[in-house]
């Protein structure tokens, strides 16, 4: 049967029509889309479903929380209605699933090669697994495991708020955070006195570990170090993704503020990581989803991810032993509601 599913996050919206034969997704015809382009999903699956013959299954994954039939977007203003696309469209079944969730229940359809390993731990590992991906925003999933399979659940763990580690984060903290106060290490380290400015009300780990957190995080070091941003890296900043163009001057060694900006940026995520591992007990694996891991899989690969992971006192010996993988496919968000949408066709609950 031919199903279609549905990434939906806040950059970017990807719709698939795709048939699956067990746990092999094959995508038939597939398109993307700015997302802030459209003001309401159904006018952007009225253009995709333009000149097609449309499913009679849908399955969507969706950046932020859903909530029995109905979804609200993170980062968007959408509201998507499950049973008023049904209505709209004419669709037999539509799912909404959370964008993690999603991912979570893509995993079957992922090959050796789209899944690099940063962490063996033990031989045969199993029990419970968990996803984080960051992205525009931070997801997280879990995956309960019953005895014989997977079962996904979804999480809003990425909106839970952020643990500084050390003094320099607790600075970014209060940089990120609701104060009206000096920053007394910026005193200490600026040319002149940098007021913090009054930004969120709560600081969540998204705020810190996505890609909006990476140029944060990129602004306060600026600041932290009193240090000018260089005008060929401002030009790119403005003239495209902030957050692709640290990235890439990190990677390539040219600005040393983006280099300790993405240096940190990682230690973060693993940090976040090992909280995700710990409180999900995910023996079977943890899984690093979205767009930004891919990217930065040098570093990734070199230490200090592992080492925030596994700083977790007493518990380090729990969280060697469990292995630690990057999902390498773009498209394991889609071949996730594709597999649930066929899961839900063959009377499956």
């Amino acid at each position: 049967m031919n199903f279609l599913a549905g990434d939906i996050g806040g950059t970017k919206t990807r719709l698939a029509v795709t048939e699956v034969s067990g746990t092999q997704v094959r995508v038939v015809h597939e398109a993307a889309y700015p997302s802030r382009d459209y003001t309401a999903f159904d006018v952007l699956l009225g253009d995709f479903l333009s000149g097609i013959e449309p499913p009679a299954h849908i399955a969507l994954g969706i950046a932020g929380p859903v909530q029995g039939r109905v979804a609200q977007t993170t980062n968007l203003s959408w509201r998507i209605d499950a049973d008023a696309l049904q209505r709209q469209f004419g669709f037999a079944r539509c799912t909404l699933l959370n964008d993690l969730e999603a991912t979570a229940y893509g995993l079957p359809a992922l090959g050796a090669d789209d899944l690099l390993t940063l962490q063996a731990g033990v031989p045969n590992a199993s029990g419970n697994a968990a996803v984080i991906a960051a992205g525009t925003g931070l997801g997280e999933a879990g995956l309960f495991w019953d005895g014989q399979h997977h079962q996904p659940f979804a999480t809003e763990g990425g909106h839970a708020s952020f643990s500084p580690g050390d003094e320099l984060e607790i600075e970014f903290l209060r940089h990120l955070g609701e104060t009206t106060s000096h920053s007394t290490k910026l005193q200490k380290t600026a040319a002149k006195s940098l007021v913090i400015r009054q930004q969120h009300r709560h600081v969540s780990w998204e705020r810190v570990v996505s890609g909006m957190g990476l140029v944060s995080l990129y602004e306060f070091l600026r600041q932290y170090r009193d240090a000018a941003a260089p005008q060929w890296l401002m030009e790119e900043m403005q003239n495209g993704d902030a957050a692709a163009a640290i990235s890439a001057a990190a990677l390539s060694g040219r600005d040393e503020i983006c280099v300790e900006t993405l240096a940190r940026f990682v230690r973060l995520y693993g940090s976040e990581a090992g909280n995700l591992a710990l409180k999900v007990m995910s023996r079977g694996g943890l899984y690093l989803g979205g767009g930004i891991a891919p990217k930065i899989l040098p570093l990734l690969q070199i230490g200090p991810f592992l080492d925030a992971f596994l700083n977790k006192g007493r518990m380090r010996p729990l969280l060697e032993a469990m292995p630690v993988r990057v999902i390498l496919s773009d498209h394991a968000a889609l071949f996730g509601p594709a597999l649930r949408a066929a899961q839900l066709a063959d009377g499956a609950t």
